[in-house]
């Protein structure tokens, strides 16, 4: 029990670990209250962050300083990012339950030598603005996502460029649509 307390005592110390334990306290608190205290406590440690975000609960970040996230974002439900490699977020973006995001992983070309010991590949991630992400999407290190993508759920996202206003589903994730706006529609019937 005493090296417990030395070494919560010792994270205490630290920002990042008083930041870490304040998170914890808050991640999964219900309601508006949640979500406004979620708000405040993260907005004050992301790279940069938009007007009118939304923190649903049980949200975990890693590297939150490299994350940049635009106007009326919503993070959703059990979200996981890992950001060290730079995540950007575009205006109106939502995201939903259990979706994760990734700019890095572990190097693994050497297969003599443990994972652990390899380091890791950075990539960044860029999400356009209006971009749907389905729940329990996995994207990738090195994805780029115009606007108006949507994501299906269960969708794995890999290092590629899709663009502006494509529908992506699928393990590896494929273009199978395309979004179009109602007057290339009602042009089109006519």
């Amino acid at each position: 029990m005493y090296r417990f307390i030395r070494l919560l005592i010792r994270e205490m110390l630290t920002k990042e670990g008083r930041f870490r334990m304040r998170f914890f306290l808050i991640r999964n608190l219900p309601g508006e209250s949640g979500f406004y205290i979620r708000k405040q406590v993260l907005s004050k440690r992301f790279g940069s962050v938009g007007k009118n975000i939304r923190v649903d609960h049980g949200l975990q970040i890693r590297n939150i300083d490299k994350m940049y996230i635009g106007d009326n974002v919503i993070l959703g439900v059990d979200n996981f990012f890992q950001a060290g490699g730079c995540i950007e977020i575009g205006d109106e973006t939502i995201f939903g339950p259990s979706a994760r995001v990734w700019s890095q992983n572990h190097k693994f070309d050497d297969p003599d030598l443990p994972i652990r010991e390899k380091g890791y590949d950075y990539k960044k991630v860029v999400i356009g603005k209006r971009v749907w992400i389905g729940a329990n999407t996995f994207i990738m290190p090195g994805a780029e996502l115009g606007d108006g993508c949507i994501v299906s759920a269960c969708a794995v996202v890999g290092a590629k460029k899709f663009p502006s206003n494509s529908i992506l589903a699928g393990n590896p994730a494929r273009f199978i649509g395309k979004r179009e706006h109602k007057e290339e529609t009602d042009n089109s019937e006519s």
